[in-house]
Formats: C-alpha cells, structure tokens, sequence
C-alpha cells in the first residue's frame, strides 16, 4: 500500500530541510558578513586612507543602489538558468569583489567597489526565498525563511567578532587589519560557492536523495494555490509588480530597512564611542545585535504560527518597533541605549519571515521571481537611505538627527499597516474567486 501523501510530504521535507537549510544559511551567513563587516573597518577607514563619515554612509549605502537595480533583472535570469547556476555565480563574483576591497585607498575607490559590490550580489536573496517557495509548502516557509534568518543573526552575533579578530592582524605581512579582512573573508566566500554548486539542486525533481514520489508530493504542496502564474512578464507587470498588497508590503520593508541597516553599519562606531577599545572587544559588543535578532527569528515566527489572524502579530512587532525607536531618542545611558538596540534588532529581524510569508502564499513561478525581487528592490532602496541619512546627520554633528531617523521610519512602517492589511483582504477575496490561468500567449 502506498505511503499516505501527509507522511511522504513530512520525510521528503525533512530531507530537504537537512540537505539545503544548512548551504542555503551559510551563503547568507557570508552575504551578510561581506557586506557589513565593513561597518568595522569605520574608524580605520577614516584614519587609514581619509574617508570622513559622511562619505562612509554615502559608500555603505551605495552598495544598495546597484544591488537595487540590477535586483528585477537577476531574478528573472535565475528563473530562466535555474538557481544553482545563479546563486553560485552571484557568490563567486561577489566574493571576489570583497577581496579586493583590501585595495581601497580612498573615497573614490571605496565608492566604486562598494558599488561593484551591490552588482554582484543583486539577486541573492530574492533568489534564496524563490528556492523555498520551491521546495517548502506555505504552511512550512515562515518556519523555513525563520532559519535562514537565522544566518543574519549569526552574522550579526559572530560576523563581527571574526572580523574584528582578523583586523587584529593589523601590520602583519605590511597589511593594515582591514585588508587582511577584506581578503580573508572574500576568499571563504568563494569555497562557499564551490560547496553551493555541488550541493543544490535546482527543483525537487533534480534531487537524487528524492525518490519520484518524493519530489512530487513536494512540487504539489509548494504550489502557491490560485495565485497568478503567468508564463510572461508582458502585459502582466501589474501582476507582478503592481499589486496593491505587492506595493504596501515594499514600502513597509522599506521602512523596516532604513533602520535596520543603518543600525548594522553605525552600531561598531556607537560602540567605540561608548570608550569601548580595541578592535575585538568592539566586536563582541557590536555582537549583542545578533542576540536580540537571534531571539527575534526564534519568537516571532513562533508567535506568528499560534495567531488568530496573518497579520497580528507583524502588527504588534512594528508598533513595538517605533515605541522602541521612541523611547531610544530620550535616553541618554550607554547601556540602556545597547539594549534598546538590542531590542529594536529583535524586532527589525524577527518580523522579517512574517513579510515574506505574506508575499509567497500570494505569489507563484514567474511572478513570485519577479515579485519577490521587487519588494525585495524598495527594502533595498531603505538599506541605502538609512546609512546615508544617519551618515548624513552624523557628519553635521547632529545626534537628534539620527534619531529622528529612526524614530520616522518606524513611524512610517505603523502607519502604513492598515493599508497593508486592507490590501491583502482585496486580495484573498480575488484569488478565491477562481483560478487565475496560467498565461500561455
């Protein structure tokens, strides 16, 4: 007698959880470090080759720009090349480039590669989120997206620990500690990528550790029910970028991402201004963020699986996000401002899966690539303006200016939730109406 569907659903998806969770975490893991441990490099930078403040904020937000704008066209490839080709070549080219920012040697050159950067790794998480909805029913990716949030965390939490023990090589071999860095990580990276290529399948079909029943029962539960599955962009962008709950949940992420970000570049120089010495124990310190993000993914999705309704408890997160963001603009002690920063990345992370879960059950094949890598461009755009506001407000000498900052944008993301969650209603009351078929023309 043939297995029950429920139970060979339950085996294949524990086999792919235990073969591509771990790979797909730590190519996050390495996305996340290569990116922000250049928050450590700060002070250095300034003292080493001249770049001022404002033109660090200006050249950590850059790398969101081209990222941005090469977002859509990436994604549209993977779907085309299949995500194992793409997600490998985004990490070998992005490693690369991460190694030679040990070249840097001032404004200009720091601008550039940053820029380069943000090219390279267009399209990875987009992608990342396209394998689950790939491999992972709906009722599975708030868990799923939870553990890969579980990389940022650890980038957050020992990312800069590593970094800042690297930097500690400063002199050796007539390298300052932020090429050594630089060049360390870029080469993990590219072992990374190896291991990517020769461990992913792009589809449950192309997985030998899958029997066909297997990798059949997971492509039916992966599919995203009546949600739009047009077989081209054209005359379809609408459908793929225009949708009322597609353009709430952007802008939302938007706002989460301004604070999010410039948190994660400006945190090792609040740290170091604190009187915090040497460039390890400003690591550890900086590390504290992946505690609270770490207690975020673990809580939040929790909480989100045991809601009456989809949306409570993303509401909840982000008006506790701009109390939080409130209460940091009237405090003045160091340590209540470490922990309301610890706090404040508890919540900016842990709601992070409850976003994508919001987009995914509303979105399938081409239109999910594409989708997703949208909202994911207008997050983008966030992580640009807030370390170049924040840089912006620094380099005038302006506290209160940071602060209002992160107090707008957590405001920002409140007052957009009503919309958000009209939107998705309008929404669910169109997909139950029928099918939408797939576009054939």
């Amino acid at each position: 007698m043939r297995d029950d569907p429920d139970q060979i659903h339950a085996r294949a998806s524990r086999k792919a959880a235990l073969r591509l969770l771990p790979i797909l975490c730590l190519v996050y893991f390495m996305a996340f470090v290569d990116r922000t441990n250049v928050g450590l490099a700060k002070t250095a930078l300034g003292a080493d080759v001249g770049i001022s403040a404002a033109a660090f904020g200006a050249g950590a937000g850059i790398f969101f720009l081209s990222y941005a704008l090469l977002e859509v066209p990436s994604n549209l490839i993977m779907y085309r090349v299949g995500p194992r080709r793409w997600i490998t070549r985004i990490a070998l080219t992005w490693g690369t480039i991460c190694a030679c920012m040990m070249f840097v040697q001032g404004e200009v050159s720091f601008y550039i590669l940053r820029f380069l950067l943000g090219a390279a790794e267009a399209g990875l998480y987009p992608a990342l989120m396209y394998v689950v909805t790939l491999w992972f029913s709906q009722k599975q990716r708030v868990s799923v997206v939870g553990v890969l949030y579980l990389a940022v965390c650890a980038g957050l939490g020992l990312g800069a620990p590593l970094g800042g023990a690297i930097m500690e090589l400063n002199g050796a071999g007539g390298m300052y500690g932020w090429q050594w860095m630089f060049l360390i990580e870029g080469l993990i990276t590219l072992v990374v990528a190896a291991v990517f290529w020769r461990m992913v399948p792009d589809r449950p079909s192309d997985a030998p550790w899958l029997s066909e029943r297997e990798a059949e029962v997971l492509n039916e539960r992966a599919a995203a029910g009546n949600a739009p599955s047009h077989a081209s962009l054209k005359g379809n962008l609408k459908v793929a970028f225009g949708r009322p709950f597609i353009l709430a949940l952007a802008v939302i992420y938007f706002a989460n991402q301004i604070n999010s970000v410039a948190i994660q570049y400006n945190f090792p120089s609040i740290v170091q201004s604190l009187g915090i010495e040497g460039s390890f124990n400003i690591g550890v310190v900086s590390g504290s963020i992946g505690i609270g993000a770490l207690i975020g993914v673990l809580v939040i999705p929790w909480l989100h699986r045991r809601a009456t309704g989809e949306l409570t408890v993303l509401t909840g997160v982000t008006v506790a996000t701009a109390v939080v963001a409130a209460i940091y603009t009237v405090t003045d002690g160091a340590v209540a401002r470490i922990l309301l920063i610890d706090v404040a990345m508890m919540l900016l992370i842990g709601v992070l899966p409850l976003y994508w879960s919001v987009a995914m059950a509303r979105m399938t094949g081409l239109m999910a690539a594409a989708g997703l890598a949208f909202i994911n461009t207008v997050g983008l755009l966030g992580g640009f303006t807030g370390p170049y506001l924040y840089g912006y407000a620094e380099g005038r000498g302006s506290e209160a200016g940071g602060h209002a900052v992160l107090l707008g944008a957590a405001v920002l993301g409140m007052l957009l939730l009503p919309l958000l969650a009209y939107a998705v209603r309008t929404e669910d009351r169109k997909l139950t109406a029928g099918p939408i078929l797939e576009d054939v023309r």
